[in-house]
């Protein structure tokens, strides 16, 4: 039973130290109003782009990531995945198309937007072979 209930409190504590990813502009800009925080939009193609897959695996699940963004940023994902198993709804596509028609008319994969609550671009930039730290200073560096 102590077994069971370390493991099952090691997954909660996971669940909540997660970053959120928003995946509704309107939610998004709310709750950077709210927060006082940017938001970081990414573009990405979830099953079919190499580069978007490593930067989610060495950049965005990373507990340093996690950690920063969780108190300065709303995160915000416009996916584009390809394969039948994984598409989005009708709705989810079509806001996703009104993001990049705004944001990322070159149709580049992966692309993050940094943008202030007004949807004001800050900075832009794409997959880098970097650490999260790194990353994060970049990203950071848009901001002022």
């Amino acid at each position: 039973m102590k077994k069971f209930l370390l493991i099952l409190s090691f997954l909660l504590y996971n669940l909540s130290a997660a970053q959120q990813w928003e995946t509704n502009w309107e939610d998004a800009v709310a709750l950077a109003k709210k927060t006082n925080h940017n938001i970081v939009l990414v573009f990405s193609g979830s099953d079919w782009c190499a580069p978007c897959i490593k930067l989610d695996k060495t950049i965005w699940q990373s507990a340093d990531f996690q950690s920063y963004a969780k108190e300065h940023w709303v995160l915000l994902r416009a996916d584009f995945p390809r394969k039948k198993g994984n598409q989005l709804s009708v709705e989810q596509s079509k806001s996703n198309g009104i993001l990049a028609e705004k944001y990322n008319q070159n149709g580049y994969f992966p692309f993050v937007v940094v943008l202030n609550a007004e949807g004001k671009v800050l900075g832009q930039t794409s997959y880098k072979n970097s650490s999260p730290k790194e990353y994060i200073e970049l990203l950071k560096a848009f901001e002022g």
